[in-house]
């Protein structure tokens, strides 16, 4: 795909590109900037529709909201991001995606990534009967003082 005409770094273009190849998702336009924005500068990001979308018409890109939504589900399904739920319908989009707890910043309605190591989870309780544990999510509230 040619990204010369897209408004972005070549270089942040180049690092989303291959960010999308190694899940073998095919680079349109739309999910290429997108994950430039994500992930062209090499930094995990935490991210939700909304402040993406707002970020990409920023960098001057047309992409609607459905369009960041579907894309940021495509992205999810193809294991380069994962998904955290903190407010039941509000979601964030992480591009870390090794298991590791987040703080909630209250007042800033902002998830960032909390220390693994000091986390020490000894036990969980039984799946019920059927069911296997598939994740557990570990969401540290903060409220400043």
């Amino acid at each position: 795909m040619d990204t010369s005409d897209l408004p972005l770094p070549s270089s942040a273009l180049e690092r989303g590109a291959r960010w999308l190849a190694r899940a073998q998702l095919r680079p349109t336009r739309q999910r290429v900037s997108l994950a430039a924005l994500l992930v062209g500068d090499g930094d995990d990001r935490h991210v939700t529709a909304e402040s993406l979308h707002a970020a990409s018409r920023d960098a001057g890109e047309a992409v609607s909201l459905a369009t960041v939504y579907n894309t940021l589900r495509a992205f999810c399904d193809a294991g380069l991001m994962q998904e955290v739920n903190v407010e039941g319908s509000k979601s964030y989009f992480d591009t870390r995606v090794d298991d590791h707890p987040h703080f909630y910043w209250e007042d800033e309605a902002r998830l960032s990534d909390a220390p693994a190591d000091q986390l020490k989870i000894l036990s969980l309780p039984d799946a019920p009967e059927g069911t296997e544990i598939s994740s557990v999510d570990v969401v540290i509230r903060l409220r400043r003082t």
